[in-house]
């Protein structure tokens, strides 16, 4: 009776602790959603170590605690890379924020290969090597005003970037690359608003001569097409003014003298 007794108070202990060392000496891993991850074993005593080669997708899965569980995101992950100071071609430093969009196709691989910094360790260091070497062949002006050489830098920097990924066997795909809008220090800011605004008052003056020109030329042509002498053709646009104004309801009086017809226009009419 003893003996039942004992092991029936065995049995409930053991029912008792046993969900106690099992939560104790395990762990779930539960990815969310988009997410994979992926279990690195770290056994405390025996058996082999490393990366396991599936990644847990969904639902979940229990593992030793001694597990590693790294969770990684399979969606497309944009980074930001402020850039500061590069050189232009003509030794102007300029700042960029570039945006770089990648996705991870083998969490897997990724991690036992390149492992969690797999970003900062080779893949940042690279874009910003490739920038700076691309913005070096273009001048600043190209650089801040002209938006092909942008697309130029952008196009560089991304086909670099699809080889050395290729090159390297990086288990990720780049999506997009922009360098960004170009950002010159201060005073060379200022310096371009001044030639701007110079170079502008340029262009209207010209257009401004431009205009008189083109009208004179056509006065000129009219002139030569109706064999009228530069005497006559001032006559006509002496009568033309004449009749402008006086046949739009104003009040002339034309006196004949020797001298010919002279149109005498009231400044002001009586009320």
């Amino acid at each position: 009776m003893d003996n039942l007794f004992f092991f029936s108070l065995f049995l409930t202990v053991i029912a008792i602790l046993s969900p106690v060392v099992f939560c104790s000496v395990t762990t779930k891993a539960n990815p969310d959603a988009g997410f994979e991850v992926v279990l690195v074993d770290k056994p405390f005593f025996f058996g082999k170590g490393g990366v396991q080669p599936e990644p847990v997708k969904t639902g979940s899965e229990w593992t030793w605690r001694s597990t590693n569980h790294i969770h990684v995101d399979m969606r497309p992950v944009q980074f930001k890379i402020h850039l500061d100071g590069f050189m232009s071609k003509d030794g102007v430093p300029l700042d960029f924020d570039a945006v770089v969009r990648l996705r991870v196709t083998d969490s897997v691989s990724l991690i036992s290969k390149f492992g969690e910094g797999w970003y900062e360790n080779n893949v940042e260091n690279e874009v910003i090597n490739r920038v700076r070497n691309a913005v070096r062949k273009h001048k600043m002006n190209e650089i801040t005003i002209n938006t092909t050489a942008i697309g130029a830098i952008d196009e560089e920097v991304t086909n670099g970037l699809v080889s050395y990924i290729k090159e390297t066997e990086l288990p990720i795909e780049l999506i997009h690359f922009t360098v960004g809008k170009a950002n010159p220090p201060v005073s060379i800011k200022y310096q371009i608003f001044v030639t701007a605004s110079q170079q502008w008052r340029t262009l209207t003056e010209y257009q401004g001569k431009e205009a008189e020109t083109s009208s004179a030329e056509a006065d000129n042509a009219f002139r030569n097409a109706m064999n009228m002498s530069p005497e006559q053709f001032i006559a006509l646009e002496y009568i033309e003014a004449i009749r402008e104004v006086c046949g739009s309801g104003g009040n002339c009086t034309f006196l004949i003298g020797e001298n010919g017809v002279s149109p005498v226009i009231p400044t002001a009419t009586a009320k």
